[in-house]
């Protein structure tokens, strides 16, 4: 394994890192974030398509991999929500922690990975670490009710978002389609869910997510997201990283956006705060190079 590969590796850490950053900053309802986002990666698919001259899919290839976007849309915008109930320092490492756990289990019971005893309680053993981590994640010293009652509102709508991340990773496992032609059926079913949602706000007249600055700003955040999952598709190439080890170096990308809520967007912490999330963040990531190298 050469220095570029790794390289290569870190690209999806760093794009998947920032994303949540970036849509934080640039601000806006979770309907702004999702439009910007679903349209930046639309935009990023459509150029890569062109200049890869990639052919069109069809059929029941289409198909499954416009749901598996759609899928992710309907996840992100939980997440969206799960942010402005308790910040995206808290967020990331559950929804981190939860997508371990669910492509572990998923993993399990329908691939048949983890056939040994053995392996089945290193796994087990890995996935009781993520719980430790993630609770760990949600420590506050000076919890209020109202505090309280976001982080239960945050941890259900990442749990219910969880359900799209898989169907976005286990749709696209139906089917024999490579990943660059994956991309752009992809981000069509994304862009299409969020232009619905947007259309469903619209018009309840509760916001104007057409004509509101955030909703084009975040394009910029669906630019790094679209970065993070192309260059992850070559990561995970046998001839590169291979699945393991870009899956791993890929799920780094939670150190990114857990500091970056704190330290770019000022989610405030206190020291004890930040040792059980430092402590949280290290389990959740030990966890996971676990669960990618169990045979």
């Amino acid at each position: 394994m050469n220095a570029l590969n790794i390289l290569i590796g870190l690209v999806p850490m760093i794009g998947w890192g920032l994303f949540p950053v970036l849509t934080g900053k640039f601000g806006g309802k979770p309907i702004n974030q999702i439009l910007g986002a679903t349209y930046g990666t639309l935009i990023m698919a459509i150029v890569v398509a062109l200049v890869k001259q990639t052919p069109i899919i069809g059929g029941k290839e289409f198909l499954f991999t416009f749901i598996s976007g759609a899928c992710w849309s309907l996840g992100q915008i939980l997440v969206f929500y799960a942010f402005t109930e308790m910040g995206v320092s808290r967020t990331m490492p559950i929804s981190t922690g939860f997508q371990l756990i669910g492509a572990s289990l998923w993993g399990v019971l329908v691939l048949g990975e983890w056939s040994k005893t053995s392996s089945k309680m290193i796994g087990f053993f890995s996935i009781l670490l993520i719980i430790v981590g993630v609770y760990l994640t949600t420590y506050g010293e000076n919890k209020t009710k109202e505090s309280g009652s976001s982080a239960v509102k945050g941890v259900i709508l990442v749990l219910f978002a969880e359900a799209g991340y898989l169907g976005y990773s286990a749709f696209p496992q139906a089917i024999d389609v490579d990943g660059f032609q994956a991309f752009l059926p992809q981000a069509l079913g994304m862009a299409v869910v969020a232009t619905i949602f947007a259309l469903v706000t619209k018009s309840n007249r509760v916001s104007k997510p057409f004509t509101t600055k955030s909703s084009y700003t975040n394009i910029i955040s669906g630019f790094f997201f679209a970065l993070a999952a192309l260059t992850y598709l070559i990561s995970a190439r046998p001839d590169v990283n291979g699945l393991a080890t870009g899956f791993t170096l890929s799920q780094m990308s939670v150190i990114i956006a857990t500091l970056g809520g704190i330290y770019v967007l000022h989610e405030k912490k206190t020291k004890k705060e930040m040792v059980a999330v430092l402590s949280g963040l290290a389990l959740v990531v030990v966890a996971g190079i676990i669960t990618a190298f169990i045979k």
